[in-house]
């Protein structure tokens, strides 16, 4: 029995395509992963009063990216652990980021933000961030 004209070259083809397409994504490591999230703290109005509450119904994965913008002459940043957020205490020593746009890559586990301006923290210019 004859095979019609171009079916053996097409199965062929088609194949072989499989094949390339295949071995390249075993050569690149898969499929393209899931871009990190920039999240701007506090959405447009920024690192402010109030915005302990902003991470509510937010899932924060491992390599995103944390976004503070606000005004560096009257707040800074200051990345603590969890007694200090508690306190709003700083230990002595902590460098506070004061640019004004100052970014922070996530890492897996809780992270926690406070403004060490005085009064700042108590009126709730902090953020706590659970990261998986």
């Amino acid at each position: 029995m004859a095979l019609g004209r171009g079916s053996a070259s097409n199965g062929t083809v088609v194949l072989g395509a499989a094949v390339l397409l295949i071995g390249f994504l075993v050569m690149s490591g898969g499929p393209p992963l899931a871009e990190a999230a920039k999240y701007t703290v506090g959405d447009y109005g920024g690192w402010k009063f109030n915005v302990a509450g902003w991470t509510k119904g937010k899932t924060f994965r491992a390599g995103d990216v944390l976004e503070f913008k606000y005004n560096g002459a009257v707040h800074d940043v200051v990345s603590v652990d969890a007694a200090a957020y508690r306190s709003c205490v700083p230990p002595k020593g902590k460098k506070a980021l004061r640019s004004g746009h100052d970014k922070v890559k996530l890492v897996k586990g809780t992270h926690y933000f406070i403004c060490t301006v005085r009064g700042h923290c108590q009126a709730n210019m902090k953020i706590a961030v659970n990261v998986i």
